[in-house]
């Protein structure tokens, strides 16, 4: 599929199953990285930045950019050698809003960010992006947009700090109206505290307890969040020098990696439909506040 920006993805099997994978493709046909290689494009007087969708609005699949494998493919979550769906929480259907991720962004788990008094780590992922423009339709797998950041949300996940920025995208009709977190309000009432519920609580059917969050769950505003962007960006850089050290640290494997390309096999490209998805994904669960 062809973007604007003259890039392409190939995937290597059906979407839904465990051999799933998606790989960013440069104007020149080569195979590229998601994570390091696709430019941030980050302007912060404009507070616009790229985003690739992993997640599309009222998707099941759980996709994310693999931080292990050659040049970060997009692939299905799993969980016991099982792929993960994401479960739905009434009025819920899937994931609320287009999901993914800011490339070339990292949270630094080794490095304690103060929130209310108390250090948190990063998450050791590129940082996550919120885009609830709906006049450019659902998105797909792998798509990637020049979105306007609003705000953010300080989720705290099993204790570690897991950012979730808002953003438009900047084709959205209403991208021109919505500048800043109280522009949300106005514009998309409901929409902030629906979020953040929805965060609250999407892994109840999994088993596990409610996600917390920072400020007192306050969505914070642009500036805020244009300052985690600039600090995530910076920590990737140091990341990509090799200055940080620690485990389980994402591997680097990219066109400036010293990894050469030829070291990597690329299999066939896969163009049949997409798998089916399992009967209990549609399972709708009820939770009192």
């Amino acid at each position: 599929m062809m973007f604007k920006r003259g890039i392409s993805t190939i995937k290597t099997s059906a979407k839904y199953t465990l051999a799933y994978k998606q790989y960013l493709k440069s104007p020149k046909g080569e195979i590229r990285s998601w994570f390091h290689d696709l430019p941030l494009d980050f302007n912060k007087t404009a507070a616009t930045v790229n985003m690739v969708v992993e997640i599309p609005r009222y998707e099941h699949g759980k996709f994310e950019i693999s931080k292990s494998e050659p040049y970060n493919p997009i692939v299905q979550d799993t969980k016991k050698g099982k792929l993960r769906y994401i479960n739905n929480i009434f009025p819920y259907h899937g994931y609320p809003c287009n999901y993914g991720a800011i490339p070339q962004t990292w949270e630094d788990p080794t490095h304690g960010y103060d929130i209310d008094g108390k250090d948190y780590y990063g998450d050791n992922d590129p940082l996550d992006v919120c885009e609830i423009g709906s006049s450019t339709g659902v998105a797909k797998v792998g798509d990637v947009k020049k979105v306007k950041i609003l705000g953010c949300l300080a989720m705290i996940d099993d204790g570690e700090l897991d950012w979730k920025l808002l953003a438009i995208d900047v084709e959205d009709k209403l991208a021109r109206e919505v500048n800043d977190i109280g522009d949300v309000e106005k514009k998309y009432p409901h929409l902030l505290g629906n979020l953040r519920r929805w965060f609250k609580n999407y892994k109840l059917p999994m088993g596990k307890g409610e996600n917390e969050f920072g400020y007192n769950g306050k969505w914070l505003a642009k500036e805020d969040a244009v300052d985690v962007v600039e600090t995530c960006h910076n920590s990737w850089k140091q990341l990509m020098a090799g200055t940080i050290k620690g485990e389980n640290l994402p591997v680097i494997f990219s066109a400036t990696a010293e990894q050469e390309a030829q070291e990597f096999v690329l299999p066939e490209s896969y163009e049949g439909p997409d798998a089916n998805i399992p009967d209990e994904v549609n399972v709708i669960y009820y939770y009192k506040e």
